[in-house]
């Protein structure tokens, strides 16, 4: 599974030349040109690295990532810089960065510090059952080695079912896991997610136990 990255870099002629360079190392590539463009897509999908410019149109790079992190966005991200105050490299490690690299840099440094970002970030945090596998720390699932497409509760429910594999889950257990106390629920709300997941896996990996809730079958 090739990691995705999500570059951001107002610079184009700069950017289309990281996205040429990440592609032929077999990075998987989502390109933005500002922050608030970031910002949006990071509430649709999800990414295994953050490569963000500082000084980029609606949300400095500092800001958006203090965002992200308060919105308990965990994933790994490097600062592209041409900032040499201690100052602001400071403020970019206090916001949640995890490495920086100042403009102009060199190609093969800058895939080097990606390499070890995400050999340091990777780690332990796959749990793979059968043909599922849950990268937890950057929140996706994979089926027979492709990402699932999933929505935010469509994830937390099959998550709760691999957590809980080959065991009942009540309709109590996904109540508490999917929904605030402010959200409305039905059970009608809750067969509509058990049929898109069976959409995505094979329809009998997901049992309806009568009166109590669901298993997923491995």
């Amino acid at each position: 599974m090739s990691s995705k990255i999500l570059l951001l870099e107002d610079d184009t002629l700069l950017g289309e030349t990281l996205v040429d360079l990440l592609e032929e190392e077999n990075y998987s590539i989502c390109y933005c040109t500002n922050g608030q463009e970031v910002l949006e897509l990071t509430f649709k999908e999800r990414f295994d690295l953050y490569l963000l410019d500082i000084n980029v149109p609606f949300i400095s790079g500092i800001d958006l990532l203090k965002e992200l992190r308060n919105a308990a966005d965990k994933t790994p991200t490097i600062f592209l810089t041409s900032h040499k105050e201690k100052e602001m490299i400071c403020e970019g490690f206090l916001s949640g960065a995890d490495d920086y690299i100042q403009k102009p840099f060199d190609s093969n440094e800058l895939l080097l510090r990606i390499k070890a970002v995400l050999k340091r970030t990777k780690g332990d945090e796959n749990e793979c059952i059968g043909s599922l596998c849950h990268d937890k720390k950057r929140k996706r699932i994979f089926y027979k080695n492709e990402e699932l497409d999933l929505s935010v509760k469509e994830y937390q429910l099959l998550a709760l079912f691999i957590k809980n594999v080959n065991q009942v889950v009540t309709k109590e257990m996904i109540l508490e896991e999917l929904w605030h106390n402010s959200e409305d629920m039905s059970d009608g709300a809750i067969r509509v997610y058990i049929n898109r997941l069976k959409h995505f896996l094979d329809d009998a990996m997901i049992e309806n136990i009568r009166g109590l809730g669901y298993r997923l079958v491995l």
